[in-house]
């Protein structure tokens, strides 16, 4: 699945990207570890489970596309944030994990969308592109399977928490790319 890349001939934008990529995937990660870290509730560790597998083997992928000289500097806080995204809803319950990733997947669909329209304008033989398209496809499996497990109707609590969910994912973006 791992396109072979040469980054001295990539542009910076796209480092800078999969870099925003690596530390999302990262952040995917701790976000399950931090769900089964918390939740007894036999459902949501299993939603968790499957999903982590996914979202390791997208870690796996981005570690293997990016050095990691070109990597991200704030790791620690991508594990921090990533944990505590999952653990705090996790402590709430089920509904706020699910209404939690959904929010997560579907900034994450945005995101790579978003990536992969620029790569398609200005490096349309980029095979990585098609590596991107199949992360994306996963990621929106995973806000499926987690729409469909509530009711999406929020509280006034969990909407909060939903904004300063997204809120954060885009800020981490931003911080990701340049660092």
């Amino acid at each position: 699945m791992s396109p072979a890349t040469n980054f001295q001939k990539k542009p910076k934008w796209l480092i800078a990207d999969l870099r925003s990529d690596h530390a999302g995937e990262l952040g995917a990660v701790m976000i399950y570890r931090g769900i089964l870290a918390i939740s007894s509730h036999s459902d949501v560790r299993a939603f968790a489970k499957a999903h982590l597998a996914t979202e390791l083997q997208h870690l796996e992928l981005m570690e293997a596309l990016l050095p990691e000289s070109q990597r991200s500097k704030a790791q620690l806080p991508w594990r921090i944030a990533g944990w505590l995204i999952g653990a705090i809803p996790a402590l709430v319950g089920r509904a706020w994990v699910y209404a939690t990733v959904e929010a997560v997947e579907t900034f994450v669909e945005e995101h790579y969308t978003q990536q992969i329209q620029k790569m398609t304008l200005q490096i349309p033989t980029c095979s990585l592109r098609e590596t991107l398209e199949r992360c994306c496809a996963d990621e929106v499996s995973h806000q499926r399977d987690a729409a469909s497990r509530w009711n999406g109707k929020p509280s006034l609590g969990l909407s909060v928490w939903l904004k300063l969910v997204s809120g954060g994912s885009r800020a981490a973006v931003r911080v990701a790319r340049a660092f």
